[in-house]
């Protein structure tokens, strides 16, 4: 329904790439330089730099950047509006998680409930926490998942499960018999960690606080993007890691990592995030409704031994 010069452009702005831009809206790269050179008529100006073959936005794009954003918005929010009085659960949900709740937790999850609610469709953003809740603050999505303590005050957090975090390693490695493992123990070794802005880098961090015995600090060999980057880098023997013990199910299956947990436990919780008012759309309701009892009746940890 909205201006399909807007919509062509705000693609090529988000991926600041022509040619990926049409492979997404499934469209030919003249037909997208078409549109976005219409547009840049209307207006009388241009919307993009562009030099050596890479693009910008310019001033006047980033305002109707911004301002298109806004747009597609409230036509969302108009298309719900008149659904849920139309009757039935449909609509659209942008959903941001992080990016081990997204590869491990949120399949299931969604999959059950499109099961249950076919009429809906479910947009899946993945980012880090301190991005997740961002995009939440920003009214860019309308639930998060994340794995962090949240400060920021004007959003609603509920708490969904505990996750463990665990130390891992390849089955020959120096630490691979204990039955636990204290921080300190895993000092001397090479360690492979998250992004500045992950959860799970975060709640390491809170734990080395409180430790006894960590004030040489870790010694930190290759920091990695995600949760399969890092366990690859642990099976290869580049160092070892504390991640999430929903993360490598299929390793210990396997027998390429082993698992030891933390003494005290290094545990944190899992939480949804959303706006106040957003919680009054009946689709949005409904989908936080279905993941409060998906929580519950999945609170166990998991396992750490195969």
């Amino acid at each position: 329904m909205a201006d399909r010069r807007l919509q062509v452009f705000q693609a090529v702005a988000h991926i600041l790439s022509f040619t990926k831009a049409a492979e997404v809206l499934h469209m030919t790269q003249p037909a997208v330089t078409f549109q976005i050179r219409q547009l840049e008529e209307h207006f009388n100006t241009r919307l993009f730099d562009r030099v050596h073959n890479r693009i910008s936005l310019t001033e006047a794009g980033t305002v109707v950047y911004n301002y298109a954003q806004r747009i597609f918005e409230l036509y969302t929010e108009m298309e719900r509006s008149v659904k849920e009085i139309t009757g039935g659960i449909n609509g659209v949900v942008a959903i941001g998680a992080s990016t081990t709740i997204a590869e491990y937790m949120l399949p299931k999850l969604l999959g059950e409930f499109k099961r249950n609610y076919p009429d809906v469709t479910i947009h899946l953003k993945v980012a880090n926490s301190e991005a997740i809740i961002s995009m939440v603050d920003h009214n860019t999505i309308d639930l998060g998942v994340v794995e962090t303590e949240i400060a920021n005050k004007k959003l609603v957090v509920e708490p969904c499960r505990n996750d463990h975090l665990v130390v891992i390693m390849p089955p020959n490695h120096a630490l691979a018999n204990y039955n636990k493992l204290q921080f300190r123990n895993i000092l001397e070794f090479p360690f492979i960690c998250r992004e500045a802005g992950s959860g799970t880098r975060e709640a390491i961090g809170e734990y080395v606080k409180q430790s006894d015995g960590c004030n040489t600090g870790i010694k930190v060999a290759m920091e990695l993007g995600s949760p399969e980057a890092v366990k690859s880098a642990v099976e290869s023997g580049m160092g070892i890691s504390i991640v999430s013990s929903a993360t490598i199910q299929k390793e210990l299956r396997l027998q390429t990592l082993i698992a030891i947990p933390l003494e005290p436990p290094l545990i944190r919780t899992f939480a949804f995030v959303h706006q106040k008012q957003k919680f009054r759309i009946r689709v949005i309701k409904e989908l936080l409704e279905f993941a409060r009892r998906y929580c519950a009746q999945n609170k166990q940890p998991y396992k750490l031994t195969m």
